[in-house]
C-alpha cells in the first residue's frame, strides 16, 4: 500500500466567494484557513499548497461575539524604538475591514514559506463587489 502525495501541478484549485455578513470573526476564518491549507480536499498534503483561492465579500459587516468591539485591538511594532503602536477594534472595523479578516485568518495559517503562499490566495473586500467574475467563483456555504 503506498500513501498518495499531492503535486503542485497536478492540483486543480477552485475560487469560492464567502459572505460574512452577520458571521463570527473566528468561525468565519477557521473555516477560510482550512479552505486555504486544502484541508477539506481528500488530497491534502502537508507539505503541499494544496488549498483553494477564497474570496470575502462584506468584510465590515463582520460580528464581533461579546465586549470584544470594545475590548479588544490590534497590537503591532514598527521596529522603531518605542514603536510599540495598538489599534482598538473599533475604530479598525471602521477604517479597514479587510484586515481584521486578513489578520485573523493570518494568525491561523502555518507560520513558515507555505503560509506565506496560503494567505496570497485570499482575497478580502468591504463591500459586495469584488473584481473576480472572470474566475468563475462559487458560492460557499457553512
Amino acid at each position: 500500500m503506498k500513501s498518495f502525495m499531492a503535486k503542485t501541478n497536478e492540483i486543480d484549485r477552485k475560487w469560492y466567494v464567502i459572505d460574512a455578513e452577520g458571521k463570527v470573526l473566528g468561525r468565519l476564518a477557521t473555516e477560510i484557513a482550512t479552505i486555504l491549507s486544502g484541508k477539506n480536499k481528500p488530497i491534502y498534503t502537508p507539505h503541499v499548497d494544496t488549498g483553494d483561492f477564497v474570496i470575502v465579500i462584506n468584510a465590515d459587516k463582520i460580528k464581533l461575539t461579546g465586549k470584544k468591539l470594545e475590548q479588544k485591538s490590534y497590537v503591532y511594532h514598527t521596529g522603531h524604538p518605542g514603536g510599540l503602536k495598538e489599534v482598538p477594534y473599533k475604530r479598525l472595523i471602521v477604517e479597514k475591514p479587510e484586515k481584521i479578516v486578513e489578520l485573523a485568518v493570518k494568525g491561523m495559517l502555518p507560520k513558515n514559506s507555505l503560509g506565506r503562499k496560503m494567505i496570497k490566495k485570499l482575497k478580502v473586500y468591504a463591500g459586495p463587489e469584488h473584481n473576480h467574475q472572470a474566475q468563475q467563483p462559487e458560492t460557499y456555504e457553512f
